[in-house]
This record gives C-alpha cells, sequence and structure tokens, in this order.
C-alpha cells in the first residue's frame, strides 16, 4: 500500500531504511489472502513477545518511533501490517472484517509460536480484543490504545464510519486532526497521501462491509481472564465517550484503564517515549503476574 507516490511514500519507505539500520528485519510472510509484511527484532530483556497492531489506514511503520524506543528494553517485538496496509498486499476478492480477521490469526500462527503480549491501536484494538476471546491461551496479557470495538448505538456507529468517507485532501485534513493530541506542523503536506490511503480498495472494503456485529460480545469481554491494559488519551477526537464507557462496564475488574494526559488517539505520534515506558512496564508486570496488584 506504501508506494503511491508523495511525501507519505517517501516517509514510509525512509522510516523501513532507518528500522532496518537499527535492528529490525522486515519481510513479508505468505497467507492465504496474500503476502503480510512484518517487522521483527530482537532485544536484551528476558520478556514475553510484544505483537503490535495499527489501525484503519496506518501501517506498522508508523510505529518506527515507539518500536525504536521499545526495542532496547524488550525481548522479541513484531510490528503488523494488515492486508492491503503499508507494504502488505491488497488481496484480491473483498476484504471483510472477518477475512481480515482470519489474515490477521493466521499470520500470527506462523509467526509467534510463545504466548505473547497483544498491543492493538484503534482497528487493531478491535481485532486484538477479538483475538483475546477466540484464542485466550495465546495471550500473557492485552493492551488496548484508543480501540474501536465498543457496541455503540447506530447512530454513533454510522456517523463513525462517515468520518472515513474521505473525498478530498481538506477532508483528509480534518481526520489526520482527530488522531493527535496535538496536530503537527507539517499535517497539511500528509494530507494528500492519506486521502489516497483511505480511498484504497482495503479500506473502503472495510469500512463498507463492517457492522456491528462483527464486534465481540459483552459478555465475552467480562469473561476475559489475562492481564489487560486500556490507554484512553484525555485528547481523544476520534471514537465517542460512550466507547470508552462501555469498555469500563464490560472489561472485567481486573482490566487497568488510564486516560493519559498528552494522548490523543494516536499516543504512539503523540509521544512514542512515554507510550513506550507504560507498554514495557505492562509486560514485566504480566510476566510477573503482578498487574493491578
Amino acid at each position: 500500500m506504501i508506494g503511491k507516490g508523495g511525501l507519505l511514500s517517501l516517509a514510509g519507505y525512509g522510516a523501513r531504511l532507518l528500522l532496518r539500520a537499527r535492528g529490525f528485519e522486515s519481510r513479508t510472510v505468505p497467507t492465504e489472502v496474500g503476502r503480510l509484511h512484518v517487522y521483527e527484532a530482537r532485544g536484551p530483556a528476558v520478556l514475553p513477545t510484544i505483537v503490535l497492531l495499527h489501525g484503519l489506514g496506518s501501517s506498522s511503520t508508523a510505529f518506527g518511533p515507539l518500536l525504536l524506543r521499545m526495542l532496547p528494553h524488550a525481548g522479541r517485538l513484531l510490528a503488523l501490517d494488515l492486508p492491503g496496509h503499508g507494504f502488505s498486499t491488497t488481496p484480491s476478492g473483498r476484504l471483510t472484517p472477518e477475512r481480515l480477521f482470519e489474515a490477521l490469526s493466521e499470520l500470527l500462527d506462523r509467526l509467534v509460536a510463545e504466548p505473547m503480549v497483544l498491543v492493538g491501536t484503534s482497528l487493531g484494538g478491535a481485532l486484538a480484543l477479538r483475538y483475546a476471546v477466540e484464542h485466550p491461551q495465546r495471550l500473557v496479557a492485552l493492551a488496548l490504545i484508543s480501540p474501536a470495538g465498543a457496541r455503540t448505538t447506530s447512530s454513533e456507529w454510522e456517523e463513525l464510519l462517515d468520518t472515513f468517507e474521505i473525498d478530498s485532501a481538506a477532508d483528509a485534513r480534518r481526520l489526520l486532526a482527530r488522531l493527535y493530541h496535538r496536530a503537527p506542523w507539517y499535517l497539511a503536506a500528509l494530507a494528500p497521501g492519506i486521502r489516497d490511503v483511505m480511498k484504497g480498495a482495503a479500506v473502503r472494503d472495510i469500512v463498507g462491509a463492517a457492522t456491528l456485529d462483527d464486534l465481540p460480545m459483552p459478555d465475552s469481554l467480562s469473561a476475559l481472564a489475562m492481564p489487560i491494559l486500556l490507554l484512553w488519551g484525555q485528547s481523544e477526537r476520534l471514537l465517542p465517550p460512550s466507547a470508552l464507557a462501555y469498555f469500563r462496564r464490560h472489561l472485567p475488574p481486573h482490566a487497568v484503564v488510564e486516560e493519559p494526559a498528552g494522548f490523543g488517539h494516536s499516543p504512539h505520534l503523540d509521544d512514542p517515549a512515554r507510550l513506550a515506558e507504560r507498554l514495557l512496564a505492562f509486560a514485566r508486570a504480566s510476566a510477573l503476574g503482578s498487574v493491578g496488584r
């Protein structure tokens, strides 16, 4: 998906070169939906494998600053590109939410044999939640960052989907502004590339096919037994406040819910150093069985 030209494409390739230079392997893995891209590196720490899942229209490369800060203190670290995103190929046929989840499950089965800490942001959070529900034995812990996946009202759901109807650079600028705690000065320069990404087949397929019925049921969330961390920034402007209330109501009592100041919808862009520190602390506490104690 990266490779259509423009500043966004150049930034993606430049970030991949930097990650490679700093010890990350960049490769693609064959799956039923095509070749999916993954970054992988091993740090010096004795910690569970940590896997990161990005949001709709984003990519694993967007985690670059976060990955670089985590690596010196991590064990095995992976970041995956969903089908039709980043450096993964766009699958033939329609990319429904079900097919998206099956592709992710196949990729995780191929890459990770050991129990992992699964980290998901936005759409990646919704996928991580479903994976935790269906494969709880595969997880040491679950970290959710502004996750999608709340069963909101029908009107809130439709309003959220409408947010991703991007027809112009101006639409893209408005979407980008809702992702940050404080919008960066170069935001306008990224807008044309974001417009092209959001008009791509993979994004349009997912948005067009997604329904509330694709999301985990409340009782399946409350039954989750692994350590859970949910980060919902005080500057969240993409998802409705009712979504946070939903997770507070239906995640199990042991889930740790935090609302950090200075975090928007995408804290890996706002403050990667602080997010890295929190995720690593959560991974350490989960390995020791001391989360929430």
